[in-house]
């Protein structure tokens, strides 16, 4: 029997209407939430995750601006517009959109952020914030929205055994954080590329989250029956039996690993959506802590 498919279209979904109804009840005491995306450079995905997010953010009520610069944006240039954006009443959430370009020191960048507009949750502040459950930080939308979608397909992660495939800052470690938590409850293992015999410590797991960017990684032999899969995971392949010659996957084998887990998450259409939401979620909730702190 195949796994239950883990809808995150409807879950995202669920949260921007949230997200428009804190929007609504903010715009009544005079504060629209604003979200800027900075862009450097013409990378083709950047250039359509920004376009979704600005598109996403004025849906939900929200102020939502783009600043363009080109490939050859200095570092002091990039970090003079972060500043600007600090400095803005009217922003409440700042994102610079990664990668860079190979100019710029992206550590130095998001250090240089207001914590308080850090709606990515990169910051080093907000980081710490996670790790020690404090909850009026933000955390890193991915594995913010993997939380969600958990939470609302119904599984109870109190007492499981999660295993990690992947350490990045993005996704692995902060996904970490947040499943140790009191609350979330879970026993936490993180495997990465010098793990060895990865399939031991997946077949032991009640729930597996793979986030290593590599189509295929986990397959059906390397888990145990009725364990629940959530696949961060987007890449494209090469499949000439589609109109575009390419297709969308995750890092998990749909094909053999849906026989055997419980819960799954597809690709496309699983944690993907979650991320904007998220994002819009953070950058609601930045705009309620500022209000809240000006007495609005």
């Amino acid at each position: 029997m195949p796994a239950e498919l883990i809808d995150g279209n409807a879950v995202s979904k669920k949260v921007r209407e949230d997200v428009r109804a804190r929007c609504a009840a903010l715009a009544v005491r005079g504060v629209v939430p604003g979200l800027t995306v900075v862009l450097v450079g013409e990378d083709p995905a950047s250039a359509v995750y920004v376009r979704n997010k600005e598109k996403g953010s004025r849906e939900a009520g929200m102020n939502g601006a783009t600043i363009r610069m080109p490939a050859t944006t200095t570092e002091a240039e990039l970090l003079a517009v972060v500043d600007q954006l600090n400095a803005d009443d009217a922003v409440h959430g700042i994102l610079v959109q990664m990668p860079l370009p190979k100019q710029i020191n992206a550590q130095k960048v998001i250090r240089r952020i207001d914590p308080a507009k850090d709606v990515d949750g990169f910051h080093p502040v907000n980081v710490g914030k996670v790790l020690i459950g404090e909850t009026d930080g933000f955390a890193p939308c991915t594995p913010a929205g993997v939380q969600v979608l958990l939470k609302e397909a119904g599984v109870d992660t109190t007492g499981k055994h999660v295993v990690i495939v992947g350490r990045s800052n993005i996704v692995g470690k902060p996904m970490a954080s947040l499943l140790v938590q009191p609350g979330a409850d879970a026993t936490v293992t993180i495997c990465h590329s010098r793990t060895p015999d990865l399939a031991w410590h997946t077949r032991r797991a009640d729930i597996v989250v793979a986030a290593v960017g590599r189509p295929g990684t986990i397959t059906g032999d390397m888990l145990k029956p009725g364990a629940v899969v959530m696949d961060v995971g987007i890449n494209r392949i090469q499949d000439p039996t589609t109109k575009s010659g390419t297709r969308l996957v995750g890092d998990v084998d749909f094909a053999s690993v849906s026989p055997v887990a419980s819960k799954i998450t597809p690709v496309p259409g699983g944690v993907g959506p979650m991320t904007i939401a998220m994002l819009l979620l953070n950058t609601v909730r930045a705009a309620e802590q500022r209000a809240a702190g000006q007495g609005a």
